[in-house]
């Protein structure tokens, strides 16, 4: 039986291939997480899986994954961040917290079933922005590069 911390892993990778076949780009940018709430409005409604949407098989699953990849994301970008674990808990998967800087905890599990259950409301790319503009100077910066990044160079510039 793997730990909660290697089902972390697993499931991150799993949810960034999947949501790659499915034209959705999650590369542990801030703004991915707009990718994240774009995928919540393509298959459900107001706490309710959309038939034949992604969430109508394995909806537990999806979620933790989903969960996941929010906490890696917020990892990769808030410098001393980690994941805190209890394999003695019985919902322990649900209850794996982020340890912030300063010694905050975030549940990104918790965030991304509430999502679901409450819709917009809840957005995950306004939580991680909360999140993450709590620790850094300007997030506003942060914002221009990823967008930078995703900027693609002309094929036919050769220079």
């Amino acid at each position: 039986m793997a730990t909660i911390m290697e089902d972390i892993n697993t499931f991150t990778d799993m949810i960034t291939k999947g949501f790659k076949a499915d034209k959705f780009i999650l590369d542990y940018t801030l703004s991915s997480f707009k990718e994240v709430d774009r995928f919540y409005e393509l298959n459900s409604r107001n706490g309710e899986v959309i038939d034949g949407g992604r969430f109508s098989k394995n909806l537990g699953q999806i979620l933790f994954a989903l969960g996941a990849y929010i906490g890696q994301t917020i990892i990769k970008l808030i410098p001393g961040t980690v994941w805190e674990t209890n394999e003695n808990d019985p919902e322990g998967e649900i209850n794996a917290a982020l340890m912030l800087p300063g010694g905050a905890k975030a549940w990104p599990m918790q965030r991304a079933i509430k999502r679901f259950k409450n819709g917009e409301e809840d957005g995950i790319y306004v939580y991680g922005y909360h999140i993450v503009s709590q620790y850094l100077n300007n997030i506003e910066e942060l914002l221009a590069k990823e967008r930078a990044k995703k900027q693609k160079k002309p094929l036919w510039k050769f220079w």
